[in-house]
């Protein structure tokens, strides 16, 4: 059996409708809860007065901070060992923020209800621009930490920051920019929400939610509630896209768990678009300043950079807790560099709390931008080529494994072949002529380049870790008589397609087909422990135990093979699906035929267990770095600013492909989000933190109209550092697809001496920059 296209397993209950997800949970006395969000951005909290929501004849219970207080639930860890408010006590910190949660008997008397909860507020000066929230008179977000006088988080730094400093000095050429990399918010179609069952009679708490994580929910309730984690169960159900917005716990999901405590029965909370887009984890959000050194022949020297990030008022920050501004290690990009340096700042300000990486990337999104930016300023500043500045810096395949002056070790890569495919694909020369052509019609077309490297599966457990939890996944497989299997597997699919590709893995091991093995996942009773997933680590990690605990099953397979067949192991050989004698295929007996005799009275070596099961834990040696050359061709309207995406050539390595029908739809989506983050996406605020963008009228979302017909190419380079040599693909077309989609507008718009414009490139934006105005993208004021 081989990797290939296969139907996904998943569809057949979805296209018909079949799919559960949480807000399909009914349970018997189910009640409903509903969340009283704080209309200010910053103010004290003078009084809370649920009297009337409390004599409301269907409503069952009102739950306040003070409540939570009483309890000890009022304040919860998130995933970076921060606090974050469940429901406010002293003051409320960004516009959203949740106040108090009303339990009734159906979802509309628990809307009618907050009505009823009189809350009188003393507003406060608030901080939504980052850069503001170090000044020396800014207003303190986070007064409730004892010693907390300003908005400081932490400083990080990565690199030699004195051979940097020292190549810049010594540089023929140095190009400089400040850019930011907008708030943006994942935005699934599927809101987030959480039914919760305690059962008073066991002490178990069932709690449904769309967790992208599973198991560590399980260990942050326990956390929060006292509970042992024996007597929480958590299923994620089918999940509507998660994005990274989906991995952390929110206040509402702790708020129907005390709701269900207090009442005695299951309480459903589901929160609405506007809340979504309010209030739940955002992503991006860099304050960047870049610089590159270079000679006058084109040769990259080195790059330094400071980063202002803005974490909102909490820090919830989903990603490993010793790399506090994520794996923004890879600002270097994917050219050889003498020496890099960089320094990253965070700060708390009155927005919604996170800094989740949308799809996860872990800030890596970020650092691409920054530097293929750079590079193509670079290009400009010299009179280069964009294309041909890449290719002179780019990493060659001999110097693979490579370490990055920050440290990383890139693990495989063939990146002139990659960046050459993606020419050739898109007729470059030819595209370049046109343009010539069309300026002389005065018409603006722009032809942009991105390269980007990732660095995706969260590992190793030296380096990384999450609430002290490590990155470890688990796998159980459980081969049954009849040769059937069962996978159980920690990590959570939100449409990746894991019930298909991990069943492909097994297939492949074992030399059965797909369609014999069932994928468990989703349900902390059913399954493993292990982190979920996020920062494209399936495949990387999941995948791989799968790998792992298949070749651990088909080793217990060879001892059954060698008592049938009265022989050595040592003389047995596998080939074809089977175990048979070196040299005489014709005893070979299949997995089927040794899952049965495993089962049945056959005599196995002393201390040799029957059946065909085994577990395993398996820790990534290394991250993968999977890589990528894109191409992307726009038309802009001079008149009125408006970008149309006339073409886009995506050439991505992800090492080897179990199913490319799942990897390209996986590119796709990553593309339409890249093309949405660079024209037209952005989480704006006024200056006193009223959100601007609570609906999908004003937070806009790309379509169909807005992409065009994504044209797709591959290179395979396996990874040494996993055992089927896969890489993972899930975020890579959004890490690479806004650089390409900014460079190309910024290229058309040469004519104009323009070199660099701020993301979202909306037609209201191109207008201004055309203009000479700039604009601002931290809030939504000209």
């Amino acid at each position: 059996m081989s990797f290939g296209r296969m139907h996904r397993k998943e569809d057949a209950r979805f296209i018909r409708g079949r799919g559960t997800y949480t807000d399909d949970v009914r349970l018997p006395g189910m009640l409903y809860g509903a969340v009283l969000r704080s209309p200010h951005a910053h103010a004290r909290i003078v009084s809370v007065d649920a009297s009337a929501a409390e004599a409301h004849p269907k409503v069952k219970a009102v739950i306040t901070g003070r409540t939570l207080e009483g309890l000890g639930l009022a304040w919860m860890p998130t995933l970076s060992r921060d606090t974050q408010a469940v429901l406010a006590t002293d003051k409320v910190r960004f516009q959203g923020q949740e106040v108090a949660f009303v339990v009734a008997e159906d979802p509309y008397s628990a809307r009618d209800a907050l009505e009823l909860i009189d809350v009188e507020y003393d507003p406060l000066d608030a901080v939504v621009d980052a850069r503001r929230a170090l000044d020396p008179g800014a207003p303190v977000i986070r007064d409730d930490l004892e010693g907390r006088t300003g908005n400081h988080i932490f400083d990080w730094e990565a690199g030699d920051r004195a051979r940097t400093d020292a190549l810049f000095e010594q540089a023929e050429v140095t190009v400089a920019q400040d850019m930011i990399y907008p708030r943006v918010h994942p935005a699934p179609l599927e809101t987030c929400g959480a039914v919760a069952d305690f059962d008073k009679v066991t002490g178990k708490l069932t709690v449904w939610c769309p967790t992208q994580a599973p198991h560590a929910h399980r260990t942050l309730y326990a956390m929060v509630a006292g509970l042992p984690e024996h007597k929480i169960r958590v299923i994620s159900p089918d999940i509507g896209g998660g994005f990274g917005g989906k991995v952390g716990i929110y206040p509402g999901y702790v708020c129907a768990i005390v709701g269900s405590i207090v009442t005695g029965r299951p309480v459903k909370w589901m929160e609405d678009r506007s809340e979504n887009l309010m209030s739940t984890a955002f992503a991006r959000d860099y304050h960047m300043r870049g610089e590159i050194a270079a000679t006058r022949d084109g040769r990259i020297q080195a790059i330094r950079v400071k980063v202002l990030a803005d974490h909102g008022a909490f820090n919830g920050t989903a990603q490993p807790t010793k790399f506090p501004a994520g794996f923004f290690h890879v600002f270097s990009g994917s050219y050889d560099v003498e020496a890099a340096h960089c320094e990253v700042t965070g700060v708390y300000t009155n927005k919604a709390p996170g800094g989740v990486a949308y799809a996860c990337s872990f800030r890596v999104t970020e650092a691409v931008y920054l530097v293929e930016r750079l590079v193509d300023m670079l290009a400009a500043e010299l009179g280069l080529d964009p294309a041909e500045l890449r290719m002179r810096n780019l990493l060659r395949p001999e110097q693979f494994p490579y370490v990055s002056p920050t440290g990383w070790e890139y693990d495989s890569g063939d990146y002139p072949k990659a960046l050459r495919l993606a020419l050739d694909l898109a007729g470059y020369d030819e595209l370049r002529a046109e343009q010539a052509d069309r300026r002389a019609r005065g018409e603006l077309m722009g032809i942009g380049i991105s390269f980007f490297t990732e660095a995706v599966g969260a590992g190793p457990r030296k380096h990384m870790d999450i609430l002290g939890l490590g990155m470890a996944d688990g796998a159980e497989l459980r081969v049954h008589p009849t040769g059937k299997a069962v996978l159980r597997v920690s990590c959570q699919s939100q449409g990746q397609g894991h019930e298909t590709t991990f069943a492909q893995i097994v297939g492949q091991e074992l030399g059965i087909p797909a369609d014999d093995v069932e994928v468990v996942h989703g349900d902390t009773d059913q399954t493993p422990f292990g982190l979920g997933t996020y920062g494209s680590r399936s495949t990387p990690v999941s995948g791989a135990a799968t790998a792992l605990v298949a070749r651990k099953v088909r080793d217990r397979a060879k001892i059954v093979a060698a008592a049938m067949l009265e022989a050595s192991p040592d003389d047995l050989e596998w080939a074809g699906g089977r175990w048979s004698v070196v040299g005489d295929p014709s005893t070979g007996k299949s997995l089927a035929e040794l899952a049965l005799a495993a089962h049945s009275d056959l005599e196995l070596p002393e201390g040799v267990e029957g059946h065909l099961d085994a577990a395993i834990v398996y820790n990534p040696p290394n991250l993968t770095y999977p890589f990528g050359a894109y191409i992307c061709v726009v038309d802009v309207d001079p008149g009125t600013g408006q970008v149309k995406v006339r073409r886009f050539v995506a050439v991505d390595d992800c090492g080897v492909r179990i199913n490319p029908m799942i990897v390209e739809g996986q590119i796709h989506g990553g593309l339409a989000d890249g093309v949405g983050m660079a024209l037209m996406q952005v989480m704006a605020f006024d200056e006193d933190g009223n959100h601007l963008g609570a609906s999908f009228m004003d937070y806009l979302l790309p379509t169909a109209v807005e992409c065009p017909s994504w044209e797709l190419g591959e290179t395979v380079t396996p990874s040494p550092a996993h055992p089927i040599g896969a890489k993972g693909v899930g975020e890579s077309a959004t890490v690479g697809s806004p650089p390409a989609v900014v460079n190309a507008v910024v290229d058309a718009l040469g004519p104009y001496g323009i070199r660099h414009a701020d993301m979202p490139l909306t037609p209201a934006n191109v207008w201004r920059v055309v203009q000479g105005r700039p604009f601002r993208t931290d809030l939504a004021i000209p």
